[in-house]
């Protein structure tokens, strides 16, 4: 691409006293826009009305045009010219700019107006990313109902993959540059929607915010080819497999059928259970908090509640917690809802008059396809009436809990549904190169990466995964600096899926963890990039639910971070060790600042054998003091802090009341 053009200041014309002339000359340089040039030019989807350009840095425009077509920039009282190359390709680098707007771009006959400039943050990962203001906004219903603000603007990427190398540009979105409010915002990120409004209380400058993820994705389906294709031969042999065309439609064709014709024969097979008058006298019994369910097919539960006079024909909210792993639900014969899998919490709203006076019958009717049908515990199962109805932060004050007892009957038994959807996207590069590549090197203040869940299986690549595709990202924006903030995954068990609620004991034992191996890598990486930080949430995080719903505190997190990257080094994040070393009989971990002091918890000692053991430790100051409980013969060797998926117990924090990471780390016995 060469590039051939010239800039036209308007500077001159400041001068001319005459309003008139002014006028005059304004109406004849928008016509000139509008009709500089008759050839159909095309710009990538991320050039629209709305959109936020970045300030203090350069502002790449491109696009596509008939070769050697010439194309006339006019922006902020200038004007670019460039001739697209012998493939139709051109770009224009506009100068730095401070905040501002609203301006209008014309691109010779197309016209971008209401365009800010401020800061734009691009935010990836998978489905904790995704989790929209829809499934959050019970906790922080004041706050979403009564927040709108112009300058802040959101962008969603549409999902699409591509096993046959980089595309252009990306898909179509029904989300394109929109202010913000709460019904533009109701399915967009919610740690997206609440960074935005973090940043401009922070810095009050207009925000974009782009939207780029994709639920259950691996981390290598993110990376550029080239990054992995020496150190993983493998993955893109894997990758190789699914680039037939022919192939990869007919296996879709097939499953689609498959599953139609399986969804079929249940539609035709079932009963139904879910009218009032039903007898289900002589149904089993079940509580939920210890019962589940193995098979294919189908399962009914009723559970009759008593009504009042004064709720009676109330509108009212369903909470049925959060099940696995389909499910429709009635309430006297009525279906109020349905989910189509495990993770949405079941929310449904009753309209009024359905609920009647005496008795009034829930009917849930599970569908399954693999795994245990079960409820996850911990979560709310109640009625709620009242104008608050639709908060859960705090909870409804007029509420009816619904009883663990149920009444349960099976409703048909179906083989096992061969196939499933092809799943390209979680592929080796197919996201990289179909809805990543395309969005440089559109001007970018950071990324926030927020992924890893789908990495626990196998964390042991993980930091090397992170470190490409770090450096495969900043090579695509031709930016080394480029800020990354790494969002380290928050406590969870995912174990819920096949147990009951267990106690939470005070010490458990030290075990594997592949949840705190992957956190560890994500800490090692932030700790050797000074361009990158990490969000530590593992106190963010709930037991039974893989994306929890606090994610106003997950993006407050992320903005502390952002700020000690851009604007100030001396913000204090998340307690880190310097030193750790054997004094008097102690281990002694020193910190980069004091923590608040008392006992702490899950901290682990190992010797030459490896073998970790629970030991006790005591906070003072920005030093840890620990206990070897190893014999007197072992000299420890170690030491870990809370590792385990589901680290509840762990406490250090520092004064602010940030925790500390989960760590592993040698002990210097000099």
């Amino acid at each position: 691409m060469y590039f051939r053009g010239f800039i036209v200041d308007f500077s001159y014309f400041c001068n001319i006293k005459s309003t008139f002339m002014k006028k005059l000359l304004f109406l004849c340089a928008t016509l000139f826009c509008l009709s500089v040039a008759n050839a159909k030019i095309s710009m990538p989807k991320l050039f629209q009305s709305g959109m936020v350009l970045q300030r203090g840095k350069a502002i790449p425009v491109w696009g596509k045009a008939a070769a050697g077509e010439t194309v006339t920039i006019r922006f902020n009282k200038k004007e670019y010219q460039i001739v697209a190359d012998s493939n139709g390709k051109w770009q224009v680098n506009l100068p730095k700019m401070k905040a501002g707007g609203p301006y209008k771009m014309c691109v010779n006959d197309l016209v971008i107006d209401d365009i800010m400039i401020g800061d734009v943050w691009l935010l990836s990962g998978q489905s904790n990313i995704d989790v929209t203001i829809e499934r959050v906004y019970p906790q922080y219903t004041d706050e979403i109902d009564n927040f709108e603000n112009s300058q802040i603007r959101m962008f969603r990427v549409q999902n699409e993959i591509s096993t046959h190398g980089v595309k252009d540009d990306i898909r179509a979105t029904s989300i394109n540059w929109k202010p913000v409010n709460k019904q533009n915002a109701w399915l967009f990120s919610a740690a997206g929607y609440f960074l935005g409004k973090r940043m401009y209380e922070k810095n009050k400058v207009a925000q974009g915010v782009i939207v780029n993820s994709w639920g259950g994705t691996p981390i290598e389906a993110w990376i550029s080819e080239d990054s992995l294709k020496a150190d993983y031969p493998m993955l893109i042999k894997k990758l190789r497999l699914y680039q037939s065309d022919d192939y990869v439609r007919a296996q879709m064709q097939a499953n689609g059928a498959v599953n139609r014709q399986w969804e079929q024969l249940l539609k035709e097979s079932d009963a139904d259970y879910a009218a009032s008058d039903v007898d289900d006298a002589a149904w089993e019994q079940i509580n939920q908090n210890n019962w589940t369910w193995r098979g294919t097919g189908t399962v009914w539960l009723r559970q009759h509640i008593q009504i009042d006079k004064a709720h009676a024909g109330k509108p009212a909210r369903l909470l049925l917690g959060t099940l696995f792993d389909r499910d429709e639900t009635y309430l006297n014969g009525k279906l109020i809802g349905q989910t189509g899998y495990q993770y949405p919490p079941r929310r449904y709203d009753i309209p009024e008059g359905v609920l009647r006076e005496g008795d009034n019958v829930i009917a849930v009717r599970f569908i399954n396809k693999y795994g245990l049908v079960h409820f996850i515990p911990e979560k709310p199962y109640m009625l709620c009436f009242g104008d608050d109805r639709f908060s859960q932060n705090p909870m409804p004050k007029d509420v009816l809990p619904l009883s663990s007892q149920w009444k349960m009957h099976e409703g048909v038994r179906m083989p096992q549904c061969p196939g499933g959807d092809v799943s390209l996207q979680n592929l080796p590069t197919t996201l990289y190169n179909a809805v990543l590549y395309p969005l440089a090197p559109y001007a970018i203040s950071g990324i926030v990466w927020y992924q890893g869940e789908s990495n626990t299986g196998n964390p042991d690549p993980y930091s090397d995964y992170l470190r490409k595709l770090m450096g495969s990202w900043r090579a695509c924006w031709q930016e080394p600096e480029l800020p990354f903030v790494i969002v380290q995954l928050a406590n969870y068990d995912g174990r819920q899926q096949t147990a009951f609620p267990r106690p939470i004991l005070p010490e458990v034992a030290p075990g594997n963890s592949g949840w705190a191996e992957l956190r560890e890598a994500q800490r090692i990486v932030a700790a050797a990039d000074a361009r990158a930080e990490l969000a530590v949430i593992n106190d963010l995080g709930e037991t039974v639910d893989i994306h929890p719903l606090r994610k106003r505190e997950v993006a407050e997190r992320i903005a502390l971070c952002i700020e000690r990257l851009l604007y100030n080094k001396k913000v204090k994040l998340s307690p880190e060790v310097v030193s750790a070393e054997v004094h008097e009989g102690k281990i002694v971990l020193t910190l980069d600042q004091p923590v608040q002091s008392g006992k702490l918890f899950t901290f682990e000692v190992a010797g030459a054998d490896g073998k970790y053991v629970n030991a006790t430790a005591t906070a003072d100051g920005n030093r840890i003091s620990i206990l070897s409980p190893l014999s007197s013969h072992l000299s420890p060797l170690s030491i870990r802090y809370a590792w385990k998926d589901n680290p509840l117990q762990a406490n250090v924090r520092s004064l602010s009341g940030l925790p500390m990471s989960s760590f592993e780390l040698r002990i210097n016995n000099n």
